[in-house]
């Protein structure tokens, strides 16, 4: 099982370090992925996090948009370069690339803004729906099979994922469709800060995002010769939200062609307010 070590981990994967003599530019690792190619998650939430740094404390990301252009090497450093786009009354914008030998593999925008009062409304959590301690997690699937990548997931993750569906580990699902709903929450308590936490959401929706594709498709994460990869990401946070209590993601995919699939999330809070909504196009190329 996981311990509190891994959430430590991507905590300190997530901590910037100011580059001397070069204004807004900062510098991170990576953690160890299979394969050796960096999550699409982390750069993500890193680059927010180098964003978030050149701004006062007072705006917060409401929404996110990022390109994925190369892959990264987990054994390289990442150079993060904010560059300073709008700076207004009420909204900031911030653009962040994030280097590898000096070519992007990641381009973002997000923009902040100061807490406002305005209309409010939200769509509503489906009703029914089984609680997280009614749902098999991903130590319960993975944990009993001697295999590499399970003892990945099992040993070195940092965030309980439970499919209320079951999941795509070992194989497809019985029935042919884009829905499904999964709870997420860190192995363990998290500081306080919505900078943090919003980079977080950031980092954990990027392991389920593409599963609806798979699961429309009758596919699943071992299906043979596959190819699969993040292109593009999108977030809107709606409200405050903390990845150490649990989440649901409500997840659909729309539509595929051409090697590529979108999947979609709705993002609620156990007691059924929407946080944040998210959608992720990647290429999915099967034999």
């Amino acid at each position: 099982m996981t311990t509190p070590d891994r959430v430590d981990a991507v905590l300190e994967a997530l901590r910037l370090r100011p580059v001397p003599d070069q204004p807004d530019t900062f510098t991170a690792t990576s953690l160890p992925q299979p394969g050796g190619r960096v999550f699409g998650g982390q750069v993500l939430a890193q680059a927010l996090l180098a964003a978030g740094a050149t701004l006062d404390d007072d705006r917060l990301p409401h929404s996110l948009h990022g390109y994925f252009l190369r892959a990264g090497d987990v054994a390289e450093p990442i150079t993060f370069a904010v560059e300073r786009l709008r700076d207004g009354r009420s909204f900031t914008a911030r653009r962040t690339h994030a280097l590898q030998n000096g070519a992007p593999i990641l381009s973002m925008i997000a923009s902040f803004q100061t807490e406002q009062d305005g209309i409010e409304y939200a769509d509503e959590m489906p009703p029914d729906v089984p609680t997280p301690q009614d749902v098999p997690s991903v130590f319960d699937v993975l944990g009993p099979i001697d295999h590499p990548v399970a003892r990945f997931w099992t040993q070195e993750a940092a965030f309980d994922v439970r499919h209320v569906e079951g999941s795509l580990y070992l194989g497809p699902a019985p029935e042919r469709t884009g829905q499904q709903m999964v709870w997420f929450r860190s192995r363990s308590p998290l500081p306080d800060g919505q900078l943090l936490h919003r980079a977080l959401l950031a980092y954990a929706c990027d392991q389920v995002m593409l599963e609806p594709v798979l699961r429309r498709a009758g596919r699943s994460w071992v299906t043979p010769g596959m190819s699969i990869a993040s292109l593009d990401h999108a977030i809107w946070w709606h409200r405050d939200v903390r990845v150490d209590d649990w989440l649901l993601y409500v997840q659909a995919s729309p539509s595929a062609q051409s090697g590529r699939g979108l999947g979609t999330a709705r993002v609620f809070t156990q007691d059924g307010a929407l946080v944040a909504t998210i959608a992720q196009e990647g290429m999915v190329r099967v034999p």
